[in-house]
């Protein structure tokens, strides 16, 4: 079975992450997939709006170290990167719907959907300093713009876990929702955006998003210093204690 799976419902193209088995950890295959089925789905105008979304346990638990360290050569067209430059150049909305584990980029990919739902499982984190690392998908500029400077660098810094509600009083998600109706809901919210006129929708989401460009220079700063950071000697010592546990 796809550890991405993708199916088109009514105008919304939902992509799954599914790989339960390793939390749903991203490799590099599951990117480069989740970039194609983006690209195509931008391309097609039966598809109006995107849902991303996981297993009732876990949204995503971020990369999948073992295989990142693997094919640690970053740049522009890493795997990774990207996706989340896809992700950034979306014209279409794009809705989540999270639950249990969102780690690493299963956060930072929020801040580039226009609509969040989470359940009372849900778990937000940004370890990334804590990993010796650096944020990326425009996190260092994005979430300071969504929650103010002081609780952006407590969260990046410190790097410790948040939950629904606390995502909700920051402003980082749309809704608390049960986790028996959170997929139903997210899934007819959808419905709602790709039954709206597609050129206003459109339009309006790049008025929200006006500062892509500003965006996409931060992100790029952001991959030179999480390369750099990633061959560090800091970096291999705590990757190589994370592999052990």
């Amino acid at each position: 079975m796809s550890t991405i799976q993708v199916r088109d419902d009514n105008g919304v193209r939902i992509i799954t992450f599914n790989r339960p088995d390793k939390r749903n950890a991203i490799n590099l295959q599951m990117y480069t997939q989740l970039t194609e089925y983006l690209i195509q789905g931008e391309s097609d105008n039966e598809i109006r709006a995107f849902m991303f979304r996981g297993q009732a346990d876990c949204f995503t638990s971020g990369n999948d170290v073992a295989d990142f360290l693997q094919n640690s050569g970053l740049g522009a067209e890493h795997p990774a990167f990207r996706f989340l430059f896809c992700l950034l150049d979306l014209q279409k909305p794009v809705i989540a719907a999270v639950t249990g584990a969102a780690v690493g980029i299963g956060t930072t990919m929020l801040l580039h959907c226009d609509i969040v739902y989470a359940d009372n499982s849900a778990k937000f984190q940004l370890p990334f300093v804590q990993l010796a690392l650096v944020p990326e998908a425009g996190a260092s500029l994005l979430l300071p713009l969504a929650i103010g400077q002081a609780k952006a660098s407590e969260l990046l810094m410190l790097g410790e876990s948040f939950n629904a509600d606390d995502a909700f009083t920051y402003g980082l998600i749309n809704k608390v929702v049960s986790s028996d109706s959170i997929f139903d809901y997210a899934l007819k919210r959808a419905h709602q955006l790709a039954s709206q006129p597609p050129i206003s929708l459109q339009s309006t989401k790049k008025l929200i998003r006006y500062n892509k460009e500003e965006v996409r220079k931060q992100m790029e700063r952001e991959l030179k210093e999480f390369e750099q950071r990633l061959a560090s000697d800091e970096a291999k010592a705590r990757f190589a204690a994370f592999l052990k546990r």
